[in-house]
């Protein structure tokens, strides 16, 4: 199978392209450190066999349209087409709504939603070339039920998951399945690269999950098309919740809110210098 990761220098896109190539898949990985990427092909030819696949990196930023377009030229001139699509970089923001900046909002949806949509639309045709293609987004649970200091990636989850339903179908006549897996918080350097945000401010979340865990439920969902899979019983929980109760999943998220938040959303107290 030959697959592009996104976001593969840490987390769940590392422990993805790891596994994937430990199964005998062709993997061209994409981030912005060149060094995380050596690191995970290195630890990828540990214990290699001839089952083992191959990982190739090519560092960038997503958001630069050339770039985009260079992974596409790579997969074309080095493999003729691609099996695979995992769109899992991604970038998250945490604080009130009200003390944020519109720059906030916009390099979130630039990177989470805007990035992965464009570098699919460059890669359909490699796709159509593929064997039993599919497109695989790495989405949150927080895309199917929003909380409160998150609203930027709440908006780019929710976004991503209505692309994804639409071009589920659209694609489905040529043959391309449309997948989303949506992890809850999982432990990975995520919050270590939050985006115009207070170094202090801290994240509720129900549980964690390990990059591992998740990737290995990610690998299973793609292996047995699941359409839609939210990986853990607190997201599911929640979503539920939240689609049969919703004033109480209100009720509930307003009374545990961070309440250094609420004070800035009122104005008395604020995260900006």
């Amino acid at each position: 199978m030959r697959v592009i990761v996104t976001g593969a220098s840490s987390g769940i896109g590392y422990q993805l392209a790891l596994q994937l190539a430990r199964s005998g898949s062709r993997v061209l990985v994409t981030a912005r450190r060149k060094e995380r990427l050596d690191q995970l092909i290195a630890e990828s030819l540990v214990g290699a066999d001839h089952t083992t696949g191959q990982i190739h990196a090519l560092p960038g930023n997503l958001t630069d349209p050339a770039h985009r377009a260079a992974i596409a030229d790579w997969c074309y001139r080095e493999w003729g087409g691609i099996d695979t699509l995992v769109n899992n970089a991604g970038a998250g923001a945490i604080g009130p709504f009200a003390d944020a900046s519109a720059d906030r909002l916009r390099r979130v949806m630039e990177i989470d939603f805007f990035a992965p949509v464009e570098l699919t639309r460059i890669c359909l045709p490699l796709l159509l070339n593929g064997i039993s293609p599919a497109v695989l987004n790495i989405g949150s649970v927080l895309g199917h039920r929003a909380v409160p200091d998150k609203s930027e990636y709440c908006a780019a989850k929710f976004a991503m998951r209505g692309w994804s339903e639409s071009i589920r179908v659209e694609l489905a006549q040529l043959n391309v399945e449309v997948l989303m897996v949506s992890p809850s918080t999982t432990k990975s350097e995520f919050f270590d690269s939050l985006v115009d945000t207070n170094p202090d401010i801290k994240s509720r979340s129900l549980g964690i999950m390990s990059p591992e865990r998740v990737a290995q439920l990610a690998i299973r969902a793609l292996v047995k098309s699941k359409r839609d899979m939210i990986l853990s019983l607190g997201g599911k929980v929640l979503v539920w919740l939240g689609r049969f109760f919703p004033r109480l999943t209100d009720f509930i998220l307003t009374r545990t809110n961070d309440d250094d938040s609420l004070k800035g959303a009122t104005g008395k107290s604020s995260t900006k210098p």
